[in-house]
């Protein structure tokens, strides 16, 4: 009898331990991307047989966890649909509720994206009371940060409603309602991994800096705070490792105000940040940059930042820049007309990923100066129908080789700018728009600003 006990309480024992554990993405309410190999993914004992069954799925899929407890099962979906069930069954049965497959969208950075409608935003009351949006789906990570990157997500999914809307990304809200609204009911789900404040560096694994020790070094001068973590790679290992093999379309990021205390190495952090997430997904991801607004920053540090955001989408397979400074006010660091930037957005993305067609969506984009005697010729693309908003202003200057700037006209031909300065003889170098709190006043057709730019 002994025996039999002991036989009996080790059975259920180890029935009880060997739950099947999934990580918080994996929910009620979730999106998995349509048209796609998705993947879940949990911990359960070692080699125990887990078995997945959806009711969009034609057959059952089965792995076992390996010795380290972990299991991973890919499987299809098909296109749109929902609502669905999927049951992931072993010693115990895991049942998800309410899964649709739709568009899955990653919106990352700091304040501006993490920004909600209960922050105040434009007319936001508005637009929360119309939120009732079922087949917008919330996935909201909360702030964490790690020394290492981490297998477990802290966070949870919500459905859109007039409620969830007030407590989600204002930006990604807006890109979504758009592009569900375009993509004519497809489900739209984004996943909010944001945090204020934090300088890109936090958002990029520790391999980039152990193989460019320079952005680690000029990251140093970062004075510590008592609202986000100061350490490379800590708000990476935690907020965004654990789901880099959660199927996606896409990345929006809106940061870069923090990095006006260190714009001399942005430039190459930021691509390698982009390079380093795409190769932990093992994809070329569509990956879009909103750039910051005007504001009141030190020196032309905020210039700075916006022609690298430039520069960086210009010179990145697969990205985009969108446009913030008319949308803005220059005495508030955080823009509270949040509507347009996420309209954007989902216009760029709308025509770029899923092949709508829009017309002009692009703001006017300088592509190439050549000099010509005292002048400077800018071609731009995207410049149908160029104006100038104020005829009488204008924010181009000219550098000859002493490398000092004056002020200059412009003359708009066609999709050209020519620029002179009397006081350039032989200019080699043109910006535009170089302060920190520059409105600008060049627009296309389409009411889109040229955005701040230095070529040489």
């Amino acid at each position: 009898m002994n025996k039999i006990v002991s036989f009996l309480f080790f059975t259920l024992g180890m029935y009880a331990s060997a739950n099947v554990h999934l990580p918080a993405i994996f929910a009620d309410h979730m999106v998995l991307q349509r048209n796609a190999t998705v993947n879940i993914w949990g911990h359960a004992e070692p080699n125990e047989e887990i078995t997945l069954t959806a009711d969009f799925l034609d057959r059952e899929y089965k792995v076992k966890a390996n010795s380290e407890a972990k299991f991973s099962i890919a499987f299809p979906t098909p296109k749109e649909g929902g609502p669905y069930t999927i049951k992931l069954k072993g010693y115990n049965e895991v049942i998800l509720k309410d899964v649709l497959l739709g568009e899955v969208w990653l919106m990352s950075g700091q304040s501006n994206m993490e920004m909600s409608a209960a922050w105040g935003i434009q007319n936001g009351e508005e637009e929360a009371v119309k939120a009732q949006e079922p087949n917008i789906r919330f996935f909201k990570v909360n702030k964490t940060s790690a020394d290492f990157p981490q297998q477990e997500i802290v966070g949870n999914w919500s459905v859109c409603t007039p409620e969830t809307m007030k407590q989600h990304s204002a930006v990604g809200y807006f890109f979504a309602q758009r592009l569900h609204k375009m993509l004519d009911g497809v489900p739209v789900a984004i996943i909010i991994s944001a945090w204020g404040g934090t300088a890109a560096e936090l958002w990029t694994p520790e391999q980039v800096f152990i193989e460019n020790p320079e952005l680690k070094e000029s990251f140093q001068k970062f004075p510590p705070s008592e609202y986000y973590p100061i350490k490379t790679a800590a708000a990476y290992n935690a907020m965004i490792a654990p789901i880099n093999s959660y199927k996606i379309a896409g990345t929006a990021w809106y940061q870069g105000e923090t990095n006006t205390g260190n714009f001399t190495t942005y430039e190459k952090l930021l691509t390698e940040m982009i390079a380093s997430w795409r190769a932990a997904r093992q994809e070329e991801f569509p990956f879009y940059i909103i750039q910051i607004a005007p504001y009141s920053y030190w020196e032309d540090s905020g210039a700075r930042i916006r022609n690298i955001q430039r520069k960086v989408a210009q010179n990145t397979p697969k990205s985009g820049l969108i446009m913030t400074a008319d949308v803005s006010t220059p005495d508030d660091i955080h823009p509270k007309n949040k509507k347009p930037v996420g309209e954007r957005l989902a216009n760029l993305v709308l025509k770029n990923e899923y092949g709508k067609h829009l017309g002009l969506v692009n703001a006017p984009t300088p592509e190439r100066v050549v000099f010509e005697g005292q002048k400077a010729v800018v071609f731009l693309q995207n410049a149908e129908g160029l104006h100038f908003k104020n005829s009488r202003v204008s924010q181009f200057e000219l550098a000859g080789k002493d490398g000092k700037y004056y002020p200059a006209k412009a003359v708009i031909k066609n999709n050209t700018i020519e620029i002179k300065s009397a006081q350039v003889k032989q200019p080699i170098s043109v910006r535009y728009a170089w302060k920190n709190t520059a409105m600008p006043d060049i627009f296309n057709q389409i009411e889109l600003p040229l955005t701040t730019f230095e070529l040489e």
